[in-house]
């Protein structure tokens, strides 16, 4: 009988980075025949991933932030690693943070310098995603394990695919009854980003590259509801965000009803995007989100690189991009007419797919 291992995976990064991970966990799920145990940043990893199989296990994890010796959670964290020491574990960091927060963690935690792959060590492709990054570093083999056989493995889309849990679908259409739009198409709207508050409030546009007008989310929500009269328009965001979409939504003015702001949880933001017509949003973790349980997207991208972050679908939901390097290094170089016509297009394209479907 070949030997199966739950392989330990280490990624400090956002929750798009999070999201980035699950092809690399399925890959080494089906590899080492055990799902993964996850030590992420965060609340949202069981979140993201609590209907797949592919993980197993959380390790929590708040902050990476203070000395490891004054951070209770760190320390019990790399006791938590100390259970899993003798497990493969694939640290998907860059140097940095490897160095100043994961290695002292390892070696708190007694792992064998013999288990563990660090993605540091495989150097990144010229214009690679960074989810080919990671498929290719799933490939690797910690110097312990070198004589291990791989078990049989089926393909493994270069994409993230997340799934909704039934609880997470009933509390979203207990939301939309509530408010009693259940029966209209959602059309979802994401302003913000992880950089749009700060401690004393907004951000000064001028500091994010992915801070777009007011006035121009204001005119796509107006458009979106004069193409489809029948939409519920949701500008999205989280519960700190509240203030930033009630001036958004003072920009649509009262004369468009079937615009609103929702304030939502992790898991009913997912929930809606999966029963969602379609999304617009700024490069954030939510559009990543949307791409990966299968809802149209519309991305506004700033000073990144398209080729590295692009969100991506297993599900094969269209992906419209706009921005990115080299032609535009701000989100406010894009017009609103530009991205009205880009998410038109989109459902334009939507409804033909549907046409098929059916």
């Amino acid at each position: 009988m070949v030997p199966t291992y739950s392989p330990v995976v280490i990624r400090f990064g956002r929750l798009g980075d999070t999201i980035l991970l699950q092809p690399l966990l399925r890959k080494l799920h089906q590899r080492f025949g055990r799902p993964c145990q996850l030590l992420a940043l965060g609340d949202w990893p069981s979140v993201l991933y609590a209907a797949q199989e592919e993980v197993g296990g959380f390790i929590p994890l708040r902050s990476q932030s203070g000395p490891l010796w004054l951070h209770p959670q760190r320390l019990r964290a790399a006791l938590a690693l100390r259970r899993l020491r003798q497990s493969p574990f694939y640290i998907c960091e860059p140097e940095f943070r490897t160095r100043t927060k994961i290695r002292p963690m390892l070696k708190l935690a007694g792992v064998p310098a013999g288990n563990c792959s660090f993605i540091e060590d495989l150097a990144g492709l010229e214009n690679e995603h960074w989810v080919d990054w990671l498929l290719r570093f799933a490939d690797t083999t910690p110097a312990a394990f070198a004589g291990v056989t791989s078990l049989s493995m089926g393909a493994v889309p270069a994409a993230p695919h997340l799934l909704i849990t039934a609880a997470e679908q009933a509390d979203a259409q207990a939301w939309l009854q509530a408010r009693g739009i259940s029966d209209r198409p959602l059309v979802l709207l994401q302003p913000a980003n992880k950089r749009t508050m700060r401690w004393n409030g907004v951000r000064r546009a001028e500091d994010d590259d992915k801070s777009w007008p007011a006035e121009r989310w204001a005119a796509l929500a107006r458009a979106i509801s004069a193409s489809m009269p029948s939409a519920q328009v949701l500008f999205c965001g989280a519960a700190a965000e509240a203030e930033y979409l009630d001036s958004i939504l003072a920009a649509v003015g009262p004369s468009t009803p079937t615009v609103a702001v929702a304030a939502l949880p992790l898991g009913r933001l997912k929930a809606l995007q999966g029963m969602a017509h379609s999304m617009v949003s700024v490069d954030t973790g939510p559009a990543h989100l949307a791409a990966a349980v299968g809802c149209p997207l519309v991305v506004l991208m700033g000073a990144r690189s398209p080729n590295m972050w692009r969100p991506r679908s297993a599900c094969g939901s269209a992906v419209t991009l706009l921005g990115g390097l080299p032609d535009v290094k701000r989100v406010d170089q894009l017009g609103s007419e530009q991205v009205i016509e880009a998410w038109r297009a989109l459902a334009a394209r939507t409804a033909r797919g549907q046409a098929v479907a059916a």
